[in-house]
């Protein structure tokens, strides 16, 4: 197997284990329905206020996401944000929830390769009372760069990102975090 190869099953590999390791949501309990609660004036007037100052990049319907931008478009859009060379190529929305109290937040994720480095990106998104998602050119963006780590897991509390940590914990290898105020990633 060659090393390109190689390296694109370890990215694939470290992937789905990113899917599992963001997924912090509790299992429903029988016996216990969701309930919704009806939609208020304030409710519609912030969902008219989120189109206007964002964009809208998928909803959740029935507990899944559904994506209204391509996965091909939020990577390149994800390449352009990272404008390093950085390339993308695994794009998700992803929903942490540290109990089943607390209000989930949705991330938008970019994953990928710069010189053979682990990069990844997480931007957290806006939910409407309908359950749309929104990305605002005001959140902000948090951004992994591992040094000699084959792939970094952001790390949560309450439901925020506050670190990182390297899957292979060998002496040398680690993951930086940077923090940025905003995003451009739909600036035009």
């Amino acid at each position: 197997m060659n090393i390109p190869s190689r390296s694109f099953l370890l990215l694939a590999f470290s992937a789905a284990a990113l899917l599992s390791a963001c997924e912090t949501t509790k299992p429903k309990r029988a016996g216990f329905p969701e309930m919704s609660e009806p939609v208020t004036e304030g409710d519609e007037t912030r969902r008219r206020q989120l189109e206007g100052s964002t964009k809208q990049v998928a909803r959740v319907a029935e507990g899944k996401v559904e994506y209204l931008i391509p996965r091909a478009q939020l990577a390149s859009a994800f390449i352009r944000e990272f404008k390093d060379g950085t390339v993308v190529d695994k794009t998700m929305i992803r929903k942490v929830q540290e109990s089943a109290k607390d209000k989930p937040i949705y991330y938008l994720v970019g994953l990928g390769l710069r010189d053979g480095m682990f990069r990844s990106m997480a931007i957290p998104l806006e939910t409407s009372s309908d359950k749309s998602l929104y990305l605002n050119s005001k959140a902000e963006r948090y951004i992994i760069t591992s040094v000699g780590c084959n792939f970094c897991y952001f790390s949560f509390e309450k439901n925020r990102i506050v670190g990182t940590t390297c899957e292979d914990n060998s002496g040398g290898s680690r993951c930086d975090l940077v923090v940025e105020e905003t995003n451009g990633i739909f600036r035009k």
